[in-house]
Formats: C-alpha cells, structure tokens, sequence
C-alpha cells in the first residue's frame, strides 16, 4: 500500500515562531484574560500599520462590523446597503440590530461593489425617501473595491462606508492600506486570514472618540460607577492578552505574509492562464491585492465544469471551494433587495457560478503546489480528450 499524499489546506495558519514569546509572556504575568499590555499594543500596532488614528481589539470581525454599525446608530427599520458577494459574516449584524440589508451587484475589474449599481441603489432610495445609514464595502480575497467611485457617491448623500477588509490586510487602494478609507475599517485574524489570532479582529478609524465608545460597548457597556452598573446593552468582544499577543507576533511577518501569498498566485498564473477558458481574479491599476485567496473562473466551452474541479482536487487530499454564494441568493435573505450591476446581467451570480479558490496559504511548499496544478491540468487534458461532459453545474 503505498503512502497517502498529505492533505493540502486552502489557508491555514502560519505561525512566525515568535508567538510563544508574547504568550510565555502573557503567562508569567498571569495577563491572559481579556484586555492587557499586549492588547494595547497590538491596537497601536495595527493602527500604525493601517495609517489610522486608533484601532479596537475585538473577538471577531463580524463583532468589529457590529460594533461599527453601533457606531452609526443604525436601529430597527434602516436600510443598510451592503456588497452581495461576501461571506455571510458581512451582512449578519445588520439583522442583529434590526436593519433591513440591500445588496449591491459586483462589477468585472475588481469583483467587488458595482459603483453603477451603487449609483443606482442610490438614486432610487433618493426617490423613495429610503437612503441607508451606512454602506458595507467588502474587500473581496484580497482585492480593494473602486473607493473612489463608492466614496465619491457616498459623500454625495453623506452616507458613512463601513470598509469590511477581513480579506484585505495588507493591500493597498492608490496607496492606502485597506481599511482605512471609510469612516471605520475591520480586519480578521480568524484561522484562515493572511495573519491569525485564532479568533479575533479589529475596528479601526480616525474617529477617536467613537472607538472609546466602541470600547465601552465592547466591554458589556460598564457605566463609570463604583459597582456594575449598566445603562445600554453591551457586548463581550474584546480580545483576550493571550491572543493579542500572538497577533503582534503575526503582524510582524505582514508584509512577508503578502508577498508569499503573490508568489503563489504568480506561480498558479504562470502554470494555469493558458488553459482554455481560464480567467484569474484582475487587481486594480494602482491596487495591490495581498492574494489571500488566488480566484480563478471557468469558461464553459473548455468542458471543465467547477464541480468537477473541484471533485478531482478532493480526490487528491486537496482543500478548494466554490466562490462565494452572494447573499441575495441565500436562503436567509429571500426577498431582500438586490441592484445587478446591468439590467439583467448579476456579475456576482456569474462568478459564483464560474468560479473557485485554490490552496493559497503563505506556508504553500512549491512541491505542494505542483500537485494542486498538476490535478487541475489533468482534468483538462482528459476534457479534452473527450472523456468529460460539457456543462456549468455548480
């Protein structure tokens, strides 16, 4: 019997080896629940990193994204226009506080917000007497959205940005860091992102005074009184020393992380982009994009369908899967709203239907990724040999 080939992950964690110096740390003092030395400094960390004034660390992203619409006293009954194609976790706390979420279409040259939708989202609200209290923008795999464009409109109505880069950290709009663009930014560092706390995130902006209230929330909203007192609702979303201090150890490698992660997108390009019907996710002129998931669409004509992509990859201990479900078409948000980007043309159904991600982590061995290659090029060579039915099913 011969020796199984190791399980190759889409994106596992990648530890710096520094780690157990801010945890061993962490131990001696005993400062291992929630809040400490190394939480405030991996805010001020970040904070700088990003170019922003101050950042909160959270539990989560999903908890940052919550936190922010807080923020923005978003209530029972407001509208809040969010991106279609992103993980659920973006659209998620505008249900917790009883906001209604629209879904704004992708576009071609970033996959993310379609201004043009955007514009005409807006515009009908406008008429309608229905604007939103805030827009989510995701930063999908990596890529920046049109900031711009979406800043830009969004001024027009004073309607504040919610940037959701929990795939973004490290890249770059025109010069800025993701994230640091709209009014708050938030990052991820669950087990899969480009650095990991385990579980964990981030809420950052210039607004100073918001993030003290976004400590107060965070922290059950504990009245400055010499006894618990509470007089809102909080939340128990800080981060713990422990993980904090992990987080420093992984943003030290950031700009390591992102380069590694371009290498293997170039090398998948360079292998991959002359198989017929083979498009890889665009980065923006003046973007840069961390890759932290290399993205790639099937044309129907080669025969290949992503289903049976990603059976074949399966069948050789190799983790990949679909593109994401945009939200409009999840069961959870039946009815809601939905603004394509052209009139019956969904970009984002579109590259559900086309598209998949390939293994991507920063600890991706070369010989690994030969293999990930080598079983994508096989199914190819057998459509071609006539040995596969044509078709699209996702």
């Amino acid at each position: 019997m011969g020796v199984e080939s190791p399980f190759i992950y889409l994106s596992p964690p990648h530890m710096s080896g520094e780690e157990q110096f801010y945890i061993n740390e962490a131990f001696a003092s005993n400062w291992v629940a929630p809040l400490g030395p190394h939480v405030d400094a991996f805010e001020k960390e970040v904070a700088a990193y990003a170019g922003v004034k101050d950042a909160v660390a959270v539990s989560s992203g999903t908890a940052a994204i919550h936190l922010a619409l807080r923020l923005l006293d978003i209530k029972a009954g407001d509208r809040v226009f969010c991106s279609s194609l992103t993980f659920v976790a973006s659209a998620n706390p505008i249900l917790y506080e009883g906001a209604e979420p629209v879904f704004i279409d992708s576009e071609p040259d970033t996959w993310n917000m379609s201004p043009q939708a955007l514009k005409a989202a807006l515009e009908e609200a406008e008429r309608e007497g229905t604007l939103p209290k805030a827009v989510i923008v995701v930063h999908l795999y990596g890529q920046s959205a049109k900031m711009d464009e979406i800043a830009s409109l969004c001024g027009r109505y004073q309607i504040p940005i919610v940037e959701d880069a929990a795939e973004s950290l490290g890249s770059t709009y025109k010069g800025a860091a993701s994230g640091s663009i709209g009014k708050f930014g938030i990052f991820s560092f669950n087990g899969n992102k480009i650095i990991t706390t385990s579980g964990g995130g981030m809420l950052l902006s210039d607004d100073v005074e918001s993030l003290v209230r976004a400590r107060f929330l965070a922290t059950q909203a504990r009245d400055n009184a010499p006894y618990y007192q509470h007089s809102v609702a909080g939340h128990n979303y800080r981060m713990s020393n422990l993980l904090a201090g992990v987080g420093r150890a992984q943003l030290a490698v950031l700009d390591e992380r992102v380069a590694a992660r371009r290498a293997v997108f170039a090398r998948y390009r360079a292998a991959l982009s002359d198989l017929p019907g083979v498009r890889f996710m665009p980065e923006l002129a003046n973007t840069l994009s961390n890759r932290w998931l290399t993205a790639l669409t099937l044309d129907t004509a080669s025969g290949v369908t992503v289903r049976r992509l990603l059976e074949a990859l399966a069948g050789e201990r190799i983790e990949a899967r679909h593109v994401w479900k945009p939200l409009h078409l999840q069961p959870l948000f039946a009815g809601k709203r939905f603004y394509p980007h052209e009139e019956g043309a969904a970009v984002s159904e579109r590259l559900f239907a086309a598209g998949l991600c390939l293994p991507s982590g920063s600890n991706l061995a070369e010989a690994d990724q030969a293999r990930v290659i080598a079983c994508i090029k096989s199914v190819f060579d057998n459509a071609r040999a006539g040995s596969m039915p044509l078709g699209t099913s996702v």
